[in-house]
């Protein structure tokens, strides 16, 4: 990354980022039990939080790879705090480690882009990845007519 589009980039993933924590506190303000399909994801990431790795819920259809990652972070991290069984695989506890891999999959996402548009360096990068980031549905950083002109 040079100058620019550093700065470009971290003015984007900090933008997002906060955005992010503010709607994760809103909403474990306001909904402190499960909400929607967290119904059948918090416990499930609680048993495994719990060490019981073969209980799993047959309505869920998410690879256990979700619920294993939560444990990796969680667990090294309430021993690290001195962290109680009550807070550690509490519901916005979970909510929390998806905040983090959001953070994550922006950088990923914005590797991703600079991977596909290498050719005209991708100078929009970091606003493009906060779209795609935002809106994934309505996306569309370059159209194929545009790519073939700028070669």
């Amino acid at each position: 990354m040079e100058g620019v589009e550093a700065y470009g980039f971290s003015a984007a993933m900090s933008g997002a980022f906060l955005v992010s924590s503010l709607l994760f506190a809103a909403v474990n303000r306001r909904l402190r039990e499960p909400y929607m399909d967290e119904v059948f994801h918090v416990p499930q990431a609680q048993a495994y939080c719990q060490g019981r790795f073969l209980q799993w819920d047959p309505m869920i259809t998410t690879l256990p790879g979700l619920y294993l990652l939560s444990v990796g972070v969680v667990k090294p991290a309430a021993w690290l705090f001195g962290w109680t069984g009550a807070i550690v695989c509490s519901t916005g506890m979970l909510r929390f480690i998806n905040l983090l891999f959001s953070a994550g999959n922006f950088y990923l996402l914005y590797l991703l882009l600079l991977k596909i548009h290498q050719k005209n360096k991708l100078d929009q990068g970091p606003g493009w990845t906060l779209s795609s980031a935002c809106f994934p549905l309505s996306f569309q950083p370059i159209s194929t007519s545009t790519q073939r002109s700028m070669i």
